[in-house]
């Protein structure tokens, strides 16, 4: 688990970002959200305080300025007061002091080009040092499934990406320390290091079922295991009874030796 250290809080009145009109963008809940990857790396990452992970909220040189605000699907700073952002209800890279660590965008069909045209000149003029974008539908809409950049004297510079094979592409994050993985249309993070998947809340509701499973079944390979021990011995009472029925009968025609 990562751990830094807080940087000071800003010493500025909260002027705070403008409220942009909702929009809806069912990608960020199907693939970020319900199985809780922001969650999951905030948790991993540790330092709730000082680490941001969050989603959709405006990136800008400084509040209120809307003609050049984005939002990133994902956003990752790290030494930050965390409680400032959320106050102005967007990241201020005046303000902060420096600009967000990582970002990556989910393709959608209606902001896929802009996503790796429009929005990764302007991240870069950000200084923003890593920017991701993945695609689910395997490079439909961005060039490649996964994608990923490494600022370098102010540009931004292709991050390799490994092809596992057809299903599983994998790219490293050093500003995260962890690999961005398409997975079967899915984005996973790993740990190299402790050579493990970021757990999210659909690793744990499956590790969940499946130890519950795993329960079920010992219980029912017990209950056969009774029920066979059951049968036998049901067995053997009914020999047994047999036996003493014979040995009445046969008693009973032949009568008892007479006394000496």
């Amino acid at each position: 688990m990562t751990t830094r250290q807080a940087s000071s809080t800003p010493q500025t009145e909260v002027a705070g970002f403008v409220d942009r009109p909702k929009r809806e963008n069912l990608q960020n809940v199907r693939y970020l959200h319900r199985p809780g990857l922001i969650t999951a790396l905030s948790r991993y990452l540790g330092n709730p305080d000082t680490t941001l992970v969050f989603g959709e909220i405006p990136v800008d040189w400084r509040p209120r300025q809307r003609s050049g605000q984005l939002y990133p699907d994902m956003i990752v700073a790290f030494d930050i007061d965390v409680r400032f952002v959320m106050a102005e209800r967007g990241y201020a890279i005046e303000i902060m002091g420096k600009p967000p660590d990582f970002v990556l965008e989910v393709a959608s069909r209606r902001t896929a080009r802009n996503d790796y045209t429009r929005k990764r000149e302007r991240y870069a003029e950000f200084g923003i040092p890593e920017y991701w974008r993945f695609d689910s539908t395997g490079g439909s809409y961005y060039p490649a499934p996964l994608a990923g950049d490494r600022l370098v004297d102010g540009e931004y510079r292709p991050i390799p990406i490994v092809k596992v094979d057809d299903e599983r592409y994998r790219g490293h994050s050093d500003a995260l320390n962890l690999d961005l993985c398409w997975e079967y249309g899915e984005l996973r993070l790993y740990d190299p290091v402790a050579q493990r998947y970021v757990e999210t809340h659909d690793d744990v509701i499956n590790a969940r079922d499946a130890a519950e499973a795993q329960r079920d079944a010992a219980q029912a390979q017990r209950d056969a295991a009774q029920a066979q021990r059951d049968a036998a011995q049901a067995q053997r009472d009914a020999a047994e009874a047999r036996v003493r029925q014979l040995e009445e009968k046969l008693g009973y025609q032949f009568g008892a030796p007479d006394a000496p």
